[in-house]
């Protein structure tokens, strides 16, 4: 049986990811500066990141299982993160405007106590329709942008700026809930010892 699960973040969007998927949890957020080295690929940055979150918040509570996860918008080979203000995340939406984008999550699970982690990379495809400047402007005014990646809200989208996605929609959202579910039943299975 898994120990108490921390998610290691702020969110509420994966807060209510978890709750509908059923699990029980807490939230920590990790009080860790995330980075985005040059010489990093989108993967290594995001893996680098939500395991950077997760050990921290493992420290203090090595007895649970943590939760650290990292979610970039990246196109034409940048990371695209949250927008500082309004006219960057406008910028931000104008390049992705009718074009197609990766979202990549960085996932890390640490049980301390139990010296067991795992870690994986998600990646999605995401397929924008093409919209004027004024309809960006009111798409932002409706979601908010600046406190997401690639200022644009998937769970709130309603096929405003999204045509389709090619893989996992939740990743879109900030957490890959079909891969975390596999980690999390790896993580379970009894760790098998050669005498």
């Amino acid at each position: 049986m898994l120990p108490p699960l921390i998610l290691a973040s702020a969110s509420p969007r994966r807060r209510e990811l978890l709750r509908e998927h059923g699990y029980t949890f807490s939230v920590e957020p990790a009080d860790v500066a995330e980075s985005a080295p040059l010489h990093l690929t989108p993967g290594e940055i995001v893996m680098r990141n939500a395991r950077a979150k997760a050990r921290a918040v493992a420290r203090k509570h090595p007895a649970a299982l943590v939760l650290g996860v990292d979610t970039e918008v990246v196109f034409g080979g940048e990371v695209f993160g949250k927008p500082t203000d309004l006219e960057a995340a406008l910028a931000m939406v104008k390049r992705l405007n009718g074009q197609t984008h990766e979202v990549v999550s960085g996932v890390w699970l640490i049980h301390a106590a139990g010296r067991r982690q795992r870690g994986f990379v998600e990646r999605t495809r995401v397929h924008f329709h093409h919209r004027t400047d004024a309809q960006l402007r009111a798409y932002h005014a409706r979601i908010g942008p600046l406190d997401k990646a690639g200022a644009y809200a998937a769970q709130d989208d309603h096929g405003d700026l999204i045509a389709r996605v090619e893989g996992s929609y939740t990743n879109v959202i900030g957490l890959p809930m079909e891969a975390l579910r596999a980690a999390l039943a790896e993580l379970d299975r009894p760790v098998s010892r050669k005498f």
